[in-house]
This record gives structure tokens, sequence and C-alpha cells, in this order.
């Protein structure tokens, strides 16, 4: 069972206060040097022989100690009452926690990074709460399932839900709080926990706005609304992979008509994520129920997007959009997934459905650059990719 959420705080008092004090760096020297000592400690990581190694051990560990150094400086910021310093300071740290391991550190300074980020999130700007999202995100990911993120989550995920259906808050933060809602919930919630019903209702209150209305006419999307729908959809077919059998038939009868009509937007890349939802769903609806059939009408508007070439399209979105619909169209038709192997140093994992493609592309979205470290440095991770 997890302790009480008021003995971690309490336990956690001394982290809080051990914190570093300003540096009297500036706010770009700070980030350049986190980065730096970053780069460094990652690529000190290398076999190192034996005349050489003790030393070698001793520059790594010193360099780890500046890092952490830093790192703190960072945290402590977070609390600054410049946006400003606040903002470089989301931005090393969302630098760090996509390109190193930091699971030990983060563990003893938990709350007082959630309570940091929670309060960027209620009082900062645009920017500064998408970045924060961003990191919350991250900081899930880094401290794996388990109780302290799930109390994580417990903190996080009401402003996070809050932000996202806020029609008066920044789309950028909206856009990014879903896509954290999403990744943060797949860590940390149990499967027919709460959070989960709690989190896919409010992404589903988000991209269902796309929907056509009743006379069967798609609404005219506002601007940036197109990025959010997808970053919601993106969120919610992640959290359709924990639905248990009879939450997916439900969920199959109330979407899948629905957003077969949202193929028709006139947004690329929203059609693009609607087709990826669509091809998940139908591989989970045929994995409860090999009679599951879908309609010749959707073959027939797949095949229209995997051929088109309408003028009136940027020819960079027509190569995009035939490519994937292609793929869409094939595994409808045939039950054909084209298969990807993601390698990391000597090991890999097989991509070889939607499903693990899901999964992968949103851990992708979070850890950027970092996924392959993550995958290669983190045990468990790549098997739940």
């Amino acid at each position: 069972m997890p302790r009480s959420k008021k003995g971690k705080r309490s336990s956690n008092k001394g982290g809080r206060n051990g914190v570093k004090g300003g540096s009297g760096a500036s706010d770009d020297d700070l980030a350049s040097d986190v980065l730096s000592h970053y780069s460094s400690a990652s690529e000190s990581a290398s076999v190192l022989d034996d005349s050489t190694g003790a030393g070698e051990r001793l520059d790594e560990q010193t360099a780890q100690e500046e890092t952490e150094d830093k790192l703190k400086q960072c945290i402590d910021n977070l609390m600054d009452k410049s946006a400003k310093t606040r903002l470089a300071a989301l931005e090393s740290l969302r630098g760090a926690f996509s390109s190193r391991l930091l699971c030990d550190f983060l563990t003893e300074r938990r709350l007082t990074i959630s309570d940091c980020l929670e309060r960027s999130l209620r009082k900062g700007g645009g920017e500064e709460q998408a970045a924060a999202a961003t990191v919350c995100a991250q900081l899930c990911v880094q401290l794996g399932g388990g109780d302290e993120s799930e109390e994580g989550f417990k903190i996080l995920r009401p402003v996070l839900s809050a932000i996202m259906i806020d029609g008066c808050a920044s789309v950028a933060a909206r856009q990014s709080c879903a896509s954290a809602l999403g990744m943060c919930c797949y860590v940390s919630a149990a499967e027919d926990g709460e959070d989960l019903v709690k989190s896919m209702s409010h992404l589903e209150s988000v991209f269902t706005t796309s929907y056509p209305n009743c006379e069967g006419t798609l609404p005219t999307p506002k601007a940036g609304a197109p990025g959010l729908h997808s970053a919601a959809l993106h969120a919610w077919a992640l959290l359709v992979t924990l639905c248990p059998a009879s939450r997916l038939s439900v969920l199959l009868d109330l979407h899948l008509l629905k957003l077969q009509a949202c193929l028709e937007s006139s947004d690329v890349n929203y059609r693009i994520a609607v087709g990826e939802t669509i091809a998940l769903l139908v591989e989970l609806g045929r994995d409860i129920d090999r009679e599951f059939e879908d309609s010749d009408m959707l073959c027939e508007c797949l095949k229209g997007l995997a051929t088109d070439g309408n003028k009136h399209r940027a020819k960079n979105d027509r190569r995009k959009q035939r490519s994937i619909f292609r793929e869409v169209l094939h595994y409808i038709e045939n039950e054909d997934f084209t298969e990807e192997k993601i390698r990391f140093g000597v090991e890999g994992i097989y991509i070889d459905s939607w499903m693990r493609r899901r999964v992968y592309n949103a851990f992708k979205e979070v850890l950027e650059s970092g996924v392959r470290h993550h995958l290669q440095g983190v045990p468990g991770l790549a098997y739940v990719v």
C-alpha cells in the first residue's frame, strides 16, 4: 500500500531545505553548465581499461556531483520570483531529464519538484505552463511505475486536466498538458483506477469537439485546435492500450465511426493522428473479438487518402499522408503490420503492432533524443514499450 502523502511530505522537508542557494550565475550560464556537465558525464560512461579505470571513475564521480549541484540550483530556481529564471530552470531540467537517468536523485526530491511544477502550472504564463507540463511527464517516466510516481500524479493530474480543458489557456500549454496527462497516467495509474477513467474522460472532452455535429458536418477548427486535438487523441490512444476488454468494446462503439468521419479534416496532421488511432482501435478490437469487422466505407476512405493527389494540399503533406495511410490500409485489409526494430546499444526492441508503436512514440515524444538511452538504462522500460 502507498504510504500516506502527509508522511511523505514531512519526510521530504530536509530535502527541500537542503537545496543550494543562488550561485550568482546567470540563467543562460546555468542552463549551459547543466547541459555541458550532463554531456560530459554521459560520455565518460565508456568502457575503461584497467590502467586508467580508477582515475576516470573518480573523474566521472566528480562530474556527477557537479551535475547534481547544478540540478539542485535549477530546482531552487523553480521557486524564483522571476518568470525568466523559472523558465530557464525548466528548460535545463527538461534537457537533463531527457538525457540522463536520475531516478535516485529525483526520488529524494520528488515532492519538492512536484510542488514547484504545480506552482508553475497554476501561476505561470503559457510558455512556462507548457515547459512545466513536459517536465511533469519526464519526472513520471524517471520515477517509473510505483508509489512515488503515483503520488506525484495525484498532485499534478487535477491541474494538468484543468489547463487542458480551459478554453482561455494558451493553446501550446493545453497541448503540452494533454500529452503530459496521457504519459503520467500511463506510467502511474492502475489499469482500472479512478485516475485512468478521469484522465480519459478529460481527453475525450477535448478531441471530441472535432467530431461531426448532428447534421454530419465537421466543425470549422479554430486556430491551433488541430494540434490540440491531435495531442489529446494521441494521449487518449495511449491510455486505451491499458483498458480491459469490457471497456474497449464500449469505446469502439462510441468512437470508431465518429473518428472515421474526422478523416475528412482539413488538417493533415490531425487526419494522420485519426488514421493511426483507427488502426489501433481496429487492432485492439480484433484482439478481443476475432469476428470484429471494419466497414467497407472505412476502406474506401482510406484508399482515397492513400492515393490523394489533391494539388491544393502541400506536396510534403500529400507524401506524408499517402505513406501513413497506405500502411493503415494495408493493415486493415490484410492484418499485416510493417515491423520496425529500434536498436539501443547491443539490444533492441521490435515495434510489431500499432499498440507498441503508439507506446514507443509516446515515450519518444517525452524523452526526445534521449529515448534510446533510457531504453538501454532503465530495467523494464523496454518491456513496457
